[in-house]
């Protein structure tokens, strides 16, 4: 079918429309290249040395013989956006196109407005598109288990029934996002239901988990393909940023407690939940929603496996526990439903001790690009 990838430039977009190119898709990436952008803004950058986007799409085509469109714009640029629905006629758009830090939405007022902006805007963009140019097309939207928080029940797949004097109904779960980029995904997720409802778009949330990973099949074909990894304290995950302070022999450091625990998924993972969506469309009118993990961690359980392995490695790694800069739960309940992708056919790559030891091995071959005063956090909720 014919897929736009937006924010295919990143760290998921990028082997996502690698994988779906191979699976035989007609693939379009749309992409205003902020992230790079961002890296000169916070001086960081990529672990891993990664080329152009127009280098990139060069070298798939030259290797597979598969060709991937570009198109390099803003989704806030609503003439823009038109243009590229009106080349491409798309059947499912994937939607990755947003500023996806917690810590840089909270920099000051400037960041958090530019990432509603930027995020809610952009996605309403979208929705008038599909609307106005591509009704049957499928929207598949990232969102985030972000949003829900950290409830004191168990989570479920974006929908709750609530019984409430004598009267039942099935209502969205509430969500207790953590800071104004989970916010901007709440809006979305309001914004699209109500699409739905209105215009009979058919639309699917996944609301994805913290990824981990670099390697895919298809980024590993060539050197040209290889995926981004952020490790600093704005951009970097825990399990990434653990795994490069142990590059370098810096401490693991862990926020307060070191309790809080989040929804994981492997990169290999997030490309495949993709394709499920994709060829499983909500109906007209459906808002659907996924939670996309596998497994689930506290931010000392990673730091534990992580020193675990880098000691192996001969790493003399240790844990340190820091103030936490953010306003959160640190020792909470947690249990999230995941049920829905594995009923589809998801077959979850789980994270394993040679999956640290790999992303480890990365590190190491170019520690000399870590900086390290870049790997503990500058940005505080407080």
């Amino acid at each position: 079918m014919r897929i736009i990838v937006a924010g295919g430039d990143g760290f998921c977009g990028w082997p996502t429309a690698l994988y779906l190119s191979k699976q035989g898709h007609d693939v379009t990436i749309v992409d205003n290249l902020a992230r790079r952008k961002i890296d000169d803004e916070l001086h960081s950058n990529s672990v891993t040395p990664i080329a152009t986007l127009e280098e990139r799409v060069a070298k798939w085509k030259e290797l597979t013989g598969k060709e991937i469109r570009t198109f390099i714009g803003d989704l806030n640029h609503y003439d823009f956006l038109r243009e590229v629905f009106r080349q491409t006629e798309p059947e499912a758009f994937v939607h990755f196109a947003e500023q996806r830090s917690a810590p840089y939405s909270m920099i000051d007022r400037e960041h958090a407005a530019y990432t509603q902006t930027n995020n809610v805007i952009g996605n309403l963009n979208v929705l008038y598109a599909i609307k106005e140019f591509a009704p049957e097309c499928h929207l598949i939207k990232l969102g985030t288990m972000g949003e829900y928080g950290t409830p004191n029940i168990d989570i479920e797949e974006g929908y709750i029934e609530i019984e409430h004097n004598g009267r039942k109904d099935t209502l969205p779960y509430p969500k207790q996002p953590g800071s104004f980029y989970h916010l901007s995904k709440v809006h979305d997720s309001h914004n699209i239901m109500f699409a739905c409802k209105i215009w009979g778009i058919r639309a699917t949330d996944l609301n994805q988990g913290i990824v981990y990973g670099l390697h895919t099949e298809e980024t590993q074909l060539d050197p040209v393909l290889v995926n981004r990894v952020d490790y600093d304290g704005v951009f970097g995950t825990a399990l990434n940023r653990f795994i490069n302070q142990a590059a370098i022999g810096h401490d693991l450091t862990v926020y307060g407690s070191g309790g809080q625990t989040r929804a994981f998924l492997n990169i290999e993972d997030t490309v495949r939940c993709v394709e499920i969506a994709a060829e499983n469309p909500a109906d007209r009118g459906e808002f659907r929603v996924f939670n996309q993990f596998t497994e689930w961690f506290s931010v000392q359980d990673l730091a534990d496996q992580v020193q675990k392995i880098a000691k192996e490695e001969g790493f003399d790694t240790q844990v340190k526990n820091i103030e936490n800069p953010r306003i959160e739960n640190e020792d909470h309940y947690y249990n999230a439903k995941n049920t829905k992708l594995r009923d589809l056919g998801l077959e979850p790559h789980l994270l394993t001790d040679e999956v640290i030891r790999d992303i480890l091995k990365v590190a190491v071959e170019n520690k000399d690009r870590i900086i390290e005063e870049n790997v503990l956090p500058s940005i505080t909720w407080k």
